[in-house]
């Protein structure tokens, strides 16, 4: 017996060493920290079971029968996050690179796996070298087995990816396929095929930094949805934003106590829109002084500035906040801005999370590199969101609402469930300029003529009160009283029932 136990514990210390003492400092030497020490911060303290310890590869090709290490190069099992059960994998960047295997393919499998059956979050720390070569097709197998897993948990328990070292080729085809994905700044990267390999195809000379780090992710290519200046930052970071997602598809958002009065007003807010219409104004002012606390995690927030994607609570619940930045591009709708929202508001309706959007929004970005672009298509995507979405869904118009984006942000007419607007709202088909040099086309050159058309325009249809004549709009509120009334209309849906006919899937526009 003691031999055995002697025997365990040290295959245990193995397994805990990872690559070794020189490989373990290397990792630190890259400001970066082991897989190990990721998830004793990432879990609650004393809280992570482990699984597969003792995993070796079974590859014989290439001296790898006399190189074996336990735990084949990932760590996984589960633990608590703030006392809520989580699943995690994390690759181990000192054993063979973190390179995938088909054992560490396998171990990965099993915690996606359980996780659904559970239903619980799968939080994936990478940091790969990619495919491990000695094992040829059986590590390619190994990540399409991944990938399959990645498909089936979608909508079934949230996905996070944690970015924290490379990703490249198909690697970084799992990551994509999960529901967020944070980078860290200088020491992470994703790109399907590397520098060397772009230089020698199309000649450009590009850094790994350049082609696939978090800044290039988060602001050009919108593949990673954060990005952080180091390993710690971003473990404490991925804490706090677990705590605004429920465990699963089967589960209400968490609640959250809080000190914050559900009836407090906020009279700074009846001057936040100014009296000139095409003035701007900072509409995360509003959002911060609305939700709880004024605790607000912004999803994607260097990307497609001009709307604003990201988790808040009500009255202690979470929702999904969704609100154009009339600060950027004068709060237009483009093919960026309707591709980041309507994800956004798939992955709410996913989890049961409602969604409470502001709008101004003077229309769709015009253009011929958006419609080159394809923003039919793409503007349609958000269009599609909103309109397939079952959750709660509470509109309020801060100011303009014109046109095609009208409709397409949350409107009534896509089962928006309590829609308000405050006083200054313009609903309109567009602005009175624009509306009056084309009915009155015949008056253009008598400016006072179009001055006067304007005002009349202005004041017919410049307001809310058309709108609230056919019913689109509920009620018409002061800004100061914007926070009690988004939270006692989330209080009157919480039983709210609502279910799209049977499909075996929809079509989205993609």
């Amino acid at each position: 017996m003691q031999d055995i136990v002697r025997m365990l514990e040290e295959k245990r210390a193995k397994a805990r060493l990872g690559g070794g003492e020189k490989r373990i400092e290397a990792q630190h030497g890259r400001g970066k920290l082991t897989a190990r020490e990721r998830i004793e911060l990432l879990l609650d303290e004393g809280s992570f079971e482990e699984w597969d310890m003792f995993v070796e590869h079974r590859c014989t090709d290439f001296g790898m029968a006399e190189n074996k290490v336990p735990g084949d190069g990932v760590v996984t099992g589960y633990g608590t996050v703030n006392g809520r059960l989580v699943f995690v994998f994390s690759q181990d960047f000192t054993v063979f690179g973190g390179a995938l295997s088909e054992m560490h393919a396998r171990k990965i499998c099993k915690v996606m796996d359980k996780a659904m059956q559970v239903g619980a979050p799968v939080i994936g720390i990478n940091d790969s070298g990619g495919a491990r070569i000695q094992e040829g097709i059986d590590s390619l197998a190994g990540y399409a087995d991944v990938f399959q897993r990645n498909v089936l948990a979608s909508g079934v328990v949230p996905q996070i990816s944690m970015i924290m070292g490379p990703c490249a080729g198909g690697a970084v085809y799992s990551p994509a396929m999960t529901d967020f994905i944070f980078m860290v700044k200088d020491t992470s990267y994703m790109f399907v095929t590397g520098p060397d390999v772009v230089k020698t195809v199309t000649a450009e000379t590009v850094t790994a930094e350049e082609l696939g780090g978090a800044v290039t992710h988060t602001t050009k290519s919108s593949v990673a949805d954060l990005a952080f200046d180091n390993d710690v930052q971003a473990i404490a970071q991925t804490r706090r934003f677990i705590d605004f997602l429920p465990a699963s598809n089967r589960q209400e958002p968490p609640h959250r106590p809080t000190f914050d009065d559900p009836e407090r007003q906020e009279h700074s807010l009846d001057t936040l829109v100014p009296q000139n219409p095409n003035k701007p104004y900072d509409m995360m002012e509003l959002i911060e002084k609305v939700v709880d606390e004024g605790d607000f995690f912004e999803i994607q927030p260097g990307f497609a500035r001009n709307i604003i994607c990201g988790f808040g609570r009500m009255e202690g619940h979470t929702v999904g906040v969704v609100a154009n930045q009339p600060m950027v591009l004068a709060g237009c709708l483009d093919i960026d801005s309707a591709k980041k929202a309507a994800r956004f508001v798939r992955f709410c309706d996913c989890f049961n999370i409602p969604i409470v959007t502001f709008v101004d929004v003077p229309g769709f970005l015009p253009g011929t590199t958006q419609e080159f672009g394809g923003i039919i298509k793409h503007g349609a995507k958000l269009l599609f969101a909103y309109a397939e979405a079952t959750v709660p869904k509470v509109t309020v118009i801060t100011r303009k609402a014109y046109g095609g984006a009208y409709d397409v942000m949350s409107s009534k007419h896509l089962r928006g469930d309590v829609n308000m607007a405050w006083p200054n709202a313009e609903i309109a088909v567009m602005g009175a300029k624009g509306a009056v040099e084309i009915i009155f086309r015949a008056d253009i050159g008598d400016d006072e003529k179009i001055a006067a058309r304007t005002e009349e325009y202005r004041q017919t249809f410049a307001n809310p009160f058309i709108a609230g004549a056919r019913g689109f709009i509920d009620d018409v509120i002061m800004p100061h009283n914007t926070r009690f009334r988004i939270i006692k209309s989330l209080r009157m849906l919480k039983s709210k029932k609502l279910e799209n006919p049977w499909k075996k899937h929809d079509n989205i526009p993609l």
